[in-house]
Order: structure tokens, then sequence, then C-alpha cells
């Protein structure tokens, strides 16, 4: 199981028209102590701190290249 935590910074704003972005810190805990930085389009930092740590997770799970 892949641990993580995330900070979310607007970029621009979501309205209730339109999406906003926000730039995602995304950092694991052992032994995936790793960062990641995304940029994601959503309807609420939430939702953007959500989908930054399922992008992390995948990451994190994905069979490496021998």
């Amino acid at each position: 199981m892949v641990y993580a935590n995330a900070t979310v910074d607007t970029i621009t704003p979501s309205t209730p028209k339109n999406v906003g972005v926000f730039a995602v810190h995304v950092w694991g805990l052992p032994p995936y102590e790793q960062t990641r930085d995304y940029e994601i389009m959503a309807k609420s930092d939430t939702v953007a701190a959500q989908e930054g740590i399922r992008r992390f997770v995948a990451e994190m799970e994905a069979p490496t290249e021998v």
C-alpha cells in the first residue's frame, strides 16, 4: 500500500461554470519517499489533491522496467 500526502496551490480559481487549475505537490511515506508535482484541472482544490494522490499511487505501483 502506498501512503502519500499532498498540498495544493491555486493557479486559476474554479468558478461554478469553469474548472480551476491547481498546482499539487505530493510526497510519499516510506518506502515511497519520492515527490511529484502536478498541474491539475479540477472543480475544487480537494478534487485536485485527490487526483494528485491517485496519480502518485499509480506511478509508485506501476511495474518497473528491468
